[in-house]
C-alpha cells in the first residue's frame, strides 16, 4: 500500500466534508451566533483544515504519484476516509452538548453518514437547528457517497478516481454512465440533486416548512431515516407520507436508471431485471400487509394501505422512517420485514442491505445447481437481463452473501453476550445496523432507540454500519496485515 498517497487522499476527502459544515453553521449562526453549537462547528472545521494542511505539507504527493493509486489503495482510502469523517463529524455533536459522550456522538455520526438512521438521541425536537441540519446532512452526503462527491470535486485524483469509485459503489459492480470517471460522479450527483430538489418542493407544497422539508428530503433520498420529529413521519399527514413513499421507492432504485429516464429512455426501468424484481417485491408485499393489517385491526381504507405501503417501502429500501409501531404487528409480518431488511435496495441506489441483484443471482445460482444435478451434462448459465453472468460474478455474489451472514451472526452473538438482551433484540440490532436500516425489533423497535446500549455494543454496531455501507470489503481489508505492507 502507498501509505503516503493514501493519507494524502484521505485528508483531501476530509476537507470536502469539513467544507460542507458551512451549511449547518449557517443555520446555527442565524439562530444564535454566540451559541455553543456555532463554536462547535467552527472548532470541527478548524480541526479538519489543520489536519489536512499538515498532511499535505509533510506528506506531499505529485500528480505522477497519484496515478500509481491501485485497487488496494482504493479500498484502504475509502475505509479510512469513512472512519475519519465519522471521527471529525462527531465533534459538533459532542462539543455542542447535543450528545453527552463521544461514543454516542460517533455512533450518531456513523449512523448518519452510513444512512442507517439508528439514533441515541431521545429528545430530537429539543436539538438546535444547526445540529439537526448537520444530523440530516450527513445522510445526504453519505447517500450518494462521500468518495463519489470527492471524485467529482477533486481533479487531482486523476485516473485513480475509478479505484475509489469502485471501492465505494453500492453493488457488485461499479458501472460508468459516462466515459470519464469524473463525469460519471458529476452525473450521479446531478440526478441526486434534481430528485432532492423535486422532493423538497413537493414537501413544501404540502405545508412542510423549508427546514423540515430539506431535512426529510436528505433522509429520504439517502434512504437514511433521521427526522426532525420525535414521532418521525407519523407526525405528518397522508400527503406528506405518500410523497415520501414515492421518493423512497426512487431512492431504492439504481440511479443510472433515473439518469437514463431523464434523457428520455423511460423504458430502461422495465428492461432492468433487478428493478422489475425490486418492484415485484413491493407490489407483492403491500397487498399482503394491507390484507393482514385489515384482518387484525378490523379497519379498511386508505390509512391501512398507506401504513402497509410506507413500512414495506421504508424497510426494503432501508430508509427506516416509520409511521407505525410494527413491533406490535403479527409475527408473520415481522418475519417478512426481517427478510426485506436483508435484501435491501438495488445496486447503484442509496439503499443498504445485500442488494436485490445479489440475492437474485444467488437464487438463480441455487436453481441452476438443482437443475445441474438432474442434467449433469447440460450447459447452463445464470442470466440477468437475458445475458449470461460469468461464474466469477456468481462466486463474488455468493462470497459476499456468506461474509454478510457471518458478520450478522457474530454481531448477534456479541450483542447477546455484551448487552444481556433477548435474542430478538440482538438479532434485529445486528441486521438493522449491518443493512443500514436503523429501527429493528424488540428493544430497538420503531418507537425505541439505541441509547441504552453499552459502550462496547455501540462501537460494534458502528463497525457493522460502516461495513454494511461500504459493501464489507473496504472496512474488512483494514483488518488484514497484508493491506499495510508496501
Amino acid at each position: 500500500m502507498h501509505k503516503k498517497l493514501v493519507l494524502n487522499v484521505v485528508s483531501r476527502i476530509l476537507l470536502v466534508v469539513c467544507l460542507s459544515m458551512v451549511l449547518p453553521l449557517g443555520w446555527a449562526f442565524v439562530e444564535d451566533y454566540s451559541s455553543t453549537e456555532t463554536r462547535a462547528f467552527l472548532v470541527a472545521m478548524l480541526g479538519g483544515f489543520v489536519f489536512t494542511f499538515l498532511v499535505r505539507k509533510f506528506f506531499p504527493v505529485s500528480m505522477d504519484e497519484m496515478e500509481e493509486l491501485n485497487a488496494k489503495d482504493g479500498l484502504a482510502i475509502v475505509g479510512l476516509s469513512w472512519i475519519f469523517i465519522s471521527v471529525f463529524g462527531a465533534v459538533p455533536f459532542f462539543l455542542s452538548g447535543a450528545v453527552p459522550s463521544y461514543t454516542d456522538a460517533f455512533f450518531e455520526t456513523a449512523s448518519g453518514f452510513t444512512t442507517t438512521g439508528a439514533t441515541v438521541i431521545t429528545r430530537i425536537e429539543a436539538l438546535p437547528r444547526g445540529i439537526l441540519f448537520w444530523r440530516s446532512l450527513t445522510h445526504w452526503l453519505g447517500g450518494m457517497g462521500i468518495i463519489v462527491l470527492s471524485v467529482a470535486l477533486l481533479p487531482a485524483l486523476g485516473r485513480g478516481a475509478y479505484q475509489l469509485y469502485r471501492a465505494e459503489a453500492p453493488g457488485p459492480t461499479a458501472e460508468r454512465v459516462r466515459p470519464k470517471m469524473k463525469e460519471t460522479a458529476k452525473t450521479l450527483w446531478m440526478v441526486y440533486f434534481i430528485l432532492s430538489f423535486a422532493e423538497t418542493v413537493l414537501l413544501m407544497a404540502g405545508g412542510m416548512p423549508l427546514f423540515d422539508a430539506m431535512c426529510h428530503t436528505f433522509g429520504t433520498m439517502a434512504t437514511g431515516g433521521f427526522s426532525t420529529k420525535n414521532a418521525s413521519i407519523a407526525a405528518y399527514g397522508p400527503y406528506i407520507q405518500w410523497v415520501i413513499i414515492g421518493f423512497m421507492l426512487m431512492a431504492g432504485a439504481n440511479f443510472q436508471l433515473h439518469y437514463q429516464a431523464l434523457r428520455g429512455q423511460v423504458r430502461s426501468y422495465t428492461r432492468s431485471e433487478e428493478f422489475r424484481t425490486y418492484l415485484l417485491l413491493i407490489l407483492t408485499c403491500v397487498p399482503v400487509f394491507t390484507a393482514i393489517l385489515y384482518l387484525t385491526s378490523g379497519s379498511l381504507g386508505e390509512e391501512v394501505l398507506r401504513t402497509a405501503a410506507f413500512q414495506v417501502v421504508s424497510i426494503l429500501t432501508t430508509t427506516g422512517y416509520t409511521t407505525a409501531d410494527f413491533n406490535l404487528w403479527p409475527a408473520f409480518l415481522k418475519v417478512v420485514l426481517v427478510i426485506l431488511m436483508f435484501i435491501g435496495g438495488c445496486a447503484g441506489s442509496t439503499g443498504g442491505g445485500m442488494k436485490v441483484i445479489r440475492v437474485w443471482v444467488a437464487l438463480k445460482s441455487g436453481y441452476r445447481s438443482v437443475r445441474q444435478a438432474l442434467l449433469p451434462n447440460a450447459v447452463m448459465h445464470v442470466k440477468i437481463d437475458a445475458k449470461p453472468v460469468s461464474d466469477s460474478y456468481v462466486l463474488m455474489a455468493t462470497t459476499y452473501f456468506l461474509i454478510y451472514v457471518s458478520l450478522f451472526g457474530l454481531g448477534t452473538v456479541f450483542m447477546t453476550l455484551s448487552e444481556s438482551t433477548d435474542l430478538v433484540t440482538a438479532f434485529a440490532a445486528s441486521v438493522a445496523c449491518l443493512s443500514n436500516i436503523g429501527p429493528g425489533l424488540g428493544e430497538v423497535g420503531a418507537v425505541e432507540n439505541y441509547a441504552w446500549i453499552s459502550i462496547p455494543g455501540k462501537w460494534l454496531l458502528s463497525f457493522l454500519m460502516l461495513a454494511g455501507r461500504l459493501e464489507l470489503y473496504s472496512i474488512l481489508v483494514l483488518l488484514l496485515p497484508s493491506t499495510w505492507r508496501k
